[in-house]
């Protein structure tokens, strides 16, 4: 699966992103995780970014909320993007490659598919199999969660 992403990628984006064997974003595109803001757990968002990106950019994405975005431009130089295109281009861009993987012998990309995955999979389903768990300890009641929420600020935030 390739990923197109255009405008804002945030929070549960990330499962997508995450489940992706590149990404392709156009100039537009800024990634956050608004979980601590609004007093929740980013789990499953920060296993799949911690595998996507060095340590400490997933460590401060998650921790920071909705103070701070990475914008395009970043996430391409750190990795989390492996191709930036001009404002609209991101979905022809992931297109265009998905065509030539498409027009490989099958058996040759699945065997890689799996090599690849094999690579990352064994710590990342150790750390999934913890997130219910982390969830369950650090997560404010609802109400509280909407209270913030609702208080957000619009300007809120930074752009790296």
């Amino acid at each position: 699966m390739i990923a197109a992403v255009r405008g804002m990628a945030c929070g549960g984006a990330f499962y997508l992103l995450g489940e992706s064997e590149f990404v392709v974003a156009d100039e537009t595109a800024s990634f956050f995780d608004p979980h601590t803001t609004y007093g929740m757990v980013s789990a499953y968002e920060a296993v799949y970014m911690a595998h996507r990106m060095p340590y400490g950019e997933a460590a401060r994405m998650a921790l920071m909320g909705t103070a701070e975005r990475i914008s395009a431009r970043r996430a391409y130089e750190i990795g989390l993007v492996s191709e930036l295109t001009a404002p609209g281009g991101a979905l022809e861009a992931a297109v265009r490659c998905a065509a030539v993987v498409a027009a490989c012998p099958p058996e040759g990309v699945q065997g890689t598919v799996r090599a690849l995955w094999a690579a990352k999979e064994a710590a990342r389903a150790q750390a999934l199999a913890q997130a219910p768990a982390l969830i369950a300890l650090g997560n404010l009641p609802v109400e509280r969660q909407a209270e913030l929420f609702a208080g957000r600020r619009k300007d809120g935030f930074r752009v790296r």
